[in-house]
């Protein structure tokens, strides 16, 4: 007769939590997955698809959104889905870009600060408080126009106006990291600083580094649509979303609202995504996330 082997209550639950937990992660990481391959397809789609529906064609001006155009026509004919992919592709590019420089000051200025001390932290640390006073909207408008406007203007503006929150988080993992007992006692077995850096502090940063850098996509991209259609970004001839939504604006009254409607809601989406997948590599590097 076979025996019953009982299993310890806390073994049982333990196992549970893990399995919820693998769970959690294998969902996470689809969701990832299936953002960064919507997000792939929009920066290089416009390498695909044929760019005929962004020549002036008279004959099909103004058509409500069908089959053929499932975004409509705008006032000169041209196919309203094939400028909006152009456009978020477009501003996909200038948020990598601005992203990328935005969170690499951070992170120059972030561990700079922790490391260096002293009147270099307070000077970082009261640079950061300057920026986080000044109301962001006004201040990214007023960095743009004092820098001509334009493609510069923009990107300038875009930079230097993001990368506070990343450079506090920085700093406090590095005066964390650099005041532990592993890193002290790797100081005192002779370890040089390169070492040290390598071993343990580019590991501990890294997480948090590229997390910070993909939650400053949706902002970069909202932020350079927004400047282009105050007409402080790029030029009007750019197929950029900005230039659409600012250009479609005069006609929501004579009742063409797919002009807007469309292109907007398409740039929400794009924004989702980001948020959704710096969520999803937040959960997934985070350690924190396998306490449950």
């Amino acid at each position: 007769m076979k025996q019953r082997i009982a299993i310890p209550a806390s073994f049982a639950r333990k196992r549970h939590h893990l399995s919820i937990l693998g769970n959690r992660r294998s969902k996470t990481l689809a969701i990832a997955f299936l953002c960064l391959f919507v997000l792939i397809v929009l920066l290089l789609g416009t390498q695909i698809i044929s760019t005929d529906g962004l020549e002036i064609n008279l004959q099909a001006q103004n058509q409500p959104p069908e089959f053929a155009h499932p975004f409509g026509t705008d006032w000169l004919g041209r196919d309203m889905l094939t400028r909006t992919l152009h456009g978020l592709s477009l501003s996909l590019w200038v948020g990598l870009l601005t992203a990328i420089c935005s969170a690499v000051l951070a992170l120059v200025l972030g561990t700079t600060s922790a490391i260096m001390g002293g009147k270099v932290d307070v000077a970082i640390t009261w640079l950061i408080d300057v920026f986080f006073s000044l109301p962001h909207l006004v201040l990214i408008i007023l960095v743009a126009f004092a820098a001509g406007g334009g493609v510069g203007g923009l990107l300038i503006s875009i930079i230097i106006t993001h990368w506070m929150a990343l450079a506090r988080l920085l700093r406090a993992e590095v005066l964390q990291i650099k005041n532990s007992d592993y890193v002290q006692l790797s100081s005192k077995l002779g370890r040089s600083p390169f070492w040290i850096a390598r071993h343990h502090m580019i590991p501990h940063l890294f997480p948090q580094f590229l997390v910070g850098l993909i939650l400053q996509f949706p902002h970069a991209i909202l932020h350079e649509a927004g400047l282009t259609f105050l007409g402080l970004g790029l030029s009007p001839e750019t197929p950029a979303l900005g230039i659409i939504l600012s250009e479609s604006m005069r006609y929501l009254s004579a009742g063409y609202w797919w002009l807007s409607v469309l292109p907007g809601v398409a740039l929400l989406i794009a924004v989702k995504a980001f948020d959704i997948l710096g969520a999803s590599m937040r959960a997934l590097l985070d350690p924190k996330t396998s306490q449950g």
